[in-house]
C-alpha cells in the first residue's frame, strides 16, 4: 500500500468539509424545527440492532443493504441500520405504545452495503418523518405537505412530484388469484416497463380477459393529469378497491395543487418500488439537475405488525447531504477577529461577545492567516483604553 492509498475512502463513502458541513448543520436545525412546529417529536434510533429485530417486517432489499456483524458479548448477529423507518416503526409499536396518532421525526446517519440509483451513496444522513395511527388520506396529505415544504426549506425550486398507488396493482393480483411465480413474472415485466414482455406474462398467468387487459394497461398509465382520467376508463370494471385507490389519488392531487400550485405533478400507476412494504400511496419528489429523488415515501401500514402492534403508518425520508447541496451560497462572513493579547480586558470582551452569540476568532502567536481567511468582517481594536468592534473596511 502506498502512502496515497492510505487516505482513500471506500467507494460510496464521503467526508463532509467546510463550508458544506456548516450548511448541513444549519439545514438539519431548520428541518427539525420545522417538524417540531407541525407537532413531530424527535427520536434517535441506535446505529446497530440485533439483526432479527432490525429486519423484522422488511423486505429482502433492505437485508441486502445491511452490513452484518457478530456481537462479541452475545454471539448474536447484529446489523448496522441502513434505513431508519423500520426502527421508528418498532419504537412506535414496541417502545412508545401511545394511543392515537403519533408523529415522530429523526435525523441520523445510516450505512448501506452498496449505493444504487434510488438511494444514493452508502452513508447518507437520513432525515424524515413518520405518522402512525391514522389510516385516512388526511395523514397522507400531511406527509406530502411536509415533504414539499421540507424541500422548499432546503431551497429547492421547480419541484416535480411523482405519485403512485400500490393498492391498484395489489388489488388486481388478488382478483386474478395469481400464484407467486406468476405474480413475480408480471412484476418483473412491469418494472422493466416492457409492454411486450408484460403481454406475454399476462397471457401466461391471467385467465380473466378483463383483468388481463387491465394488467396490460398498467404499463401505459404514466404521465400528466390525463392518466387519472384514462385509469377511470381502464378500471371501470375493476374491483372496488381499485376505484377507492383512484379516489385517494385524485384527492391527494387536489390537495397538493391547492397548497403548492407551482409543483408539477406526474402519475405512474405501474411504479412498484418498495412493493414489499408499501401498502398504498407512494411518492417521489425530484428537482432538475439531480438524477435521483430528493424525497421519497408513502404508506406502509403492515410494518408494525411484526412488533405485535399493527398500526397505520405513512412517512417519507431524505438525504441531508443531497438537500444541503441545493444551496451553493458561501457561508456568511460575519465573524469578529480578535488579536492575540493576554490582557484580561480583552478576554472579558471576547467572552461577552461570544455570550451574546457572536462568532469571535482569536489569533494565535505567529499566525500568518488573517481575518478574511477566517470569515471575519469585523475586528476588535483598542480605542481610548476600551476594546471595540470595528468594521474591517
Amino acid at each position: 500500500m502506498t502512502i496515497a492509498d492510505r487516505w482513500l475512502l471506500p467507494d460510496g463513502m464521503d467526508e463532509v468539509l467546510p463550508p458544506q458541513a456548516a450548511r448541513m448543520e444549519e439545514l438539519r436545525r431548520a428541518l427539525l424545527d420545522h417538524y417540531h412546529r407541525w407537532g413531530y417529536d424527535q427520536v434517535m434510533p441506535p446505529p446497530v440492532e440485533f439483526l432479527d429485530s432490525l429486519l423484522t417486517g422488511t423486505g429482502t432489499d433492505l437485508e441486502l443493504q445491511t452490513f452484518k456483524l457478530t456481537d462479541q458479548l452475545t454471539g448474536r448477529l447484529m446489523g448496522v441500520s441502513a434505513d431508519v423507518t423500520p426502527q421508528v416503526a418498532r419504537m412506535d409499536a414496541h417502545s412508545l405504545k401511545r394511543q392515537g396518532p403519533v408523529r415522530l421525526c429523526y435525523c441520523t446517519t445510516v450505512l448501506r452495503a452498496k449505493a444504487d440509483q434510488y438511494q444514493g451513496g452508502r452513508s447518507p444522513v437520513q432525515v424524515g418523518v413518520e405518522l402512525f395511527g391514522h389510516a385516512g388520506q388526511q395523514a397522507d396529505l400531511e406527509i406530502l405537505h411536509l415533504a414539499l415544504s421540507s424541500l422548499m426549506v432546503a431551497g429547492a425550486q421547480e419541484i416535480h412530484l411523482a405519485l403512485g398507488q400500490i393498492g391498484i396493482y395489489r388489488s388486481l393480483v388478488q382478483a386474478a388469484e395469481l400464484d407467486p411465480e406468476q405474480e413475480r413474472a408480471i412484476f418483473d415485466a412491469l418494472e422493466l416497463k416492457s409492454p411486450g414482455e408484460l403481454s406475454l406474462r399476462v397471457a401466461e398467468g391471467v385467465q380473466d380477459p378483463g383483468l388481463a387487459e387491465m394488467f396490460r394497461a398498467l404499463v401505459e398509465l404514466h404521465g400528466g393529469e390525463d392518466v387519472l382520467t384514462r385509469a377511470r376508463e381502464v378500471f371501470a370494471e375493476a374491483p372496488a378497491a381499485v376505484g377507492a385507490a383512484l379516489d385517494q389519488l385524485e384527492a391527494l392531487s387536489a390537495g397538493v395543487k391547492a397548497a403548492y400550485p407551482e409543483v408539477e405533478l406526474y402519475y405512474d400507476l405501474a411504479e412498484l418500488r418498495g412493493y414489499q412494504y408499501h401498502t398504498g400511496m407512494m411518492f417521489a419528489a425530484y428537482v432538475p439537475g439531480y438524477g435521483q429523488a430528493l424525497a421519497k415515501g408513502g404508506r406502509y401500514d403492515d410494518t408494525g405488525r411484526a412488533f405485535g402492534r399493527a398500526r397505520p403508518a405513512t412517512g417519507f425520508s431524505m438525504d441531508l447531504k443531497l438537500l444541503a447541496s441545493l444551496s451553493v451560497e458561501e457561508p456568511s462572513c460575519d465573524g469578529i477577529w480578535a488579536p492575540f493579547d493576554e490582557a484580561p480586558e480583552l478576554a472579558e470582551t471576547v467572552a461577552s461577545l461570544r455570550g451574546a452569540g457572536e462568532r469571535v476568532v482569536q489569533a494565535l502567536p505567529g499566525q500568518r492567516t488573517g481575518p478574511k481567511e477566517h470569515r471575519c468582517n469585523r475586528r476588535l481594536v483598542q480605542q481610548e483604553g476600551q476594546w471595540r468592534v470595528v468594521s474591517l473596511e
